[in-house]
């Protein structure tokens, strides 16, 4: 079985996918990517049997025929957060003015290319009225590379990402969430694509995965969708 899963989920699934492998005797295959990366690797004709995407890509993928709509299942949610490097003196970010005061007084920040927070996080500057100072600031990572590995390296100060994908690097710490003001949850859905090779099997993890993950959400900077 193929499985197209974000980032955000990839904790949660690399711990319940081998138990579910042990249960069933159903092998998986995971391609981790941005949820909107996944999204034009279906579109150029990459096969599955499962996704696990953004609620919004999934959504747009039942509109297109691309999903099975009554397979859609909502998983889990996230905030986007900040991250420093492991030891580093932590910014105050608690409000909109503390978090312009903290980015303005940073020497650079991390923010992913096609990841929905790295796409959310200009509209942040934009509102805090500091797009303009920021822009030399800005460095993004290669495709695949987590926004943690360039904190954790000192190659940025600041980390702007899914706190679900900062929690797991190694090297960095997560100063909090965004001000609730400036915030944006992202809800992880999954779904079964309509060419489907097992789509049994497909639905069954996605039904395995939402029944078994929600003790595991809180320590992972997830919640229960």
């Amino acid at each position: 079985m193929k499985v197209l899963c974000t980032n955000g989920m990839k904790s949660v699934m690399l711990e319940l996918v081998p138990e579910f492998e042990r249960s069933t005797e159903v092998k998986s295959v995971i391609t981790w990517g941005s949820a909107n990366g996944l999204l034009k690797e279906l579109d150029a004709g990459a096969g599955g049997d499962l996704a696990i995407l953004t609620a919004e890509v999934v959504d747009d993928l039942i509109k297109s025929g691309k999903v099975v709509a009554a397979s859609r299942r909502d998983l889990a949610r996230s905030g986007i957060g900040i991250a420093v490097r492991k030891g580093a003196s932590k910014p105050d970010i608690a409000s909109p003015e503390a978090l312009k005061r903290a980015l303005l007084a940073a020497k650079s920040v991390a923010h992913s290319k096609t990841g929905m927070s790295g796409i959310y996080f200009p509209t942040v500057l934009a509102r805090l009225g500091i797009a303009d100072e920021m822009r030399s600031k800005i460095v993004m990572p290669d495709p695949g590379t987590p926004v943690g590995d360039l904190v954790a390296k000192g190659d940025a100060e600041l980390g702007v990402q899914q706190i679900s994908e900062l929690l797991p690097v190694a090297g960095v710490e997560v100063v909090g969430p965004l001000p609730p003001s400036l915030q944006k949850i992202t809800t992880f859905t999954a779904a079964v694509l309509t060419a489907a090779k097992d789509p049994a099997a497909a639905a069954e993890l996605a039904k395995f995965v939402a029944a078994r993950s929600p003790p595991l959400l809180a320590g992972r900077g997830l919640e229960p969708a």
